[in-house]
């Protein structure tokens, strides 16, 4: 499992931070989340290949998280994408994507399913894992979004080779949680494996500190926040903006109980030197970082 942040920037790109878009990839899966303009030159600067994506994660239609969907859908149909393109977005998004295909002339259609989400809760459930999408507060229907590998049960490779169980379904069984009994004694799972926790990654884009971000970011190892304003400045311009700050996105990391913060979405006025901004947020969240484009993050 891994994140790739492409853009950091707000509504603004900088020669420094292009417009928002992250990509995690886990498994099978490569799921981007927003998609700003750029998003396609970001891709091949970091070396990752957009031909792979399976899912896009829509936190809101305002342009700066959008700019790059057409161009992707072009270029998905250019070198002939063969998968059903899954989107995902907050109310509206069905009728947006309509707009989009027909403010464009496509050579070439892309297959998609589009999924509006009108509530709080479990959008996606696979076999691994599972991601939720909660309302935000902004100018516009919005959504953050949380990615939750499931626990996996994980035999102990000690306690088999002490009692001598070899491969085969009877592991099987015990993976499953269930008991079994070889050479006439009782093994419970409990004895023959353990429980590996899964990872849980929050992503919170655009939006005023509400009760929802917390939902959202409950217990994450990885909280990606927009911190767009500094408290200690602009916290009555990010008020009428509905926007976070960095001191509001460390509470919430704070009170979420997340191992660490990833700060996203910075406005260009911190373009020349934007560390006032960790600094305000490491004052109440020690383990935070601030982000850059081009940043991986391994799990």
């Amino acid at each position: 499992m891994g994140i790739t942040i492409l853009g950091t920037s707000e509504a603004t790109p900088t020669a420094r931070r292009s417009q928002l878009a992250m990509l995690l990839k886990y498994n099978k899966e490569n799921i981007l989340i927003d998609c700003g303009e750029g998003t396609q030159r970001q891709f091949k600067i970091a070396k990752l290949n957009f031909l792979k994506i399976t899912r896009i994660l829509i936190s809101h239609w305002h342009g700066d998280h959008v700019f790059g969907l057409p161009g992707l859908l072009q270029t998905f149909a250019l070198n002939n994408y063969n998968k059903t393109l899954k989107i995902y977005g907050p109310r509206g998004t069905k009728h947006f994507v309509k707009l989009l295909l027909k403010t464009f002339v496509f050579k070439e259609k892309v297959k998609t399913e589009i999924h509006e989400i009108n509530k709080n809760g479990k959008i996606i459930d696979s076999k691994d894992f599972y991601i939720e999408a909660y309302k935000m507060q902004h100018t516009t229907p919005c959504l953050a979004y949380r990615f939750v590998e499931k626990d996996k049960r994980k035999i102990n490779i000690n306690f088999i080779k002490k009692h001598k169980i070899k491969p085969g379904p009877i592991l099987g069984k015990l993976q499953q949680g269930k008991s079994i009994t070889f050479n006439g004694k009782k093994i419970t799972a409990k004895q023959a494996t353990k429980i590996k926790k899964g990872k849980k990654i929050s992503f919170i884009i655009d939006t005023l500190i509400n009760k929802n971000c917390i939902k959202a970011a409950k217990e994450a190892d990885i909280l990606i926040s927009e911190s767009t304003f500094l408290d200690s400045k602009h916290s009555n311009k990010a008020k009428e903006r509905k926007h976070l700050t960095a001191k509001q996105a460390a509470t919430i990391a704070k009170k979420a109980k997340v191992k660490k913060l990833i700060l996203i979405h910075l406005s260009q006025r911190y373009a020349k030197n934007p560390s006032p901004i960790l600094n305000e947020a490491k004052k109440i969240f020690k383990s935070t970082e601030l982000a850059e484009d081009f940043m991986r993050i391994k799990l």
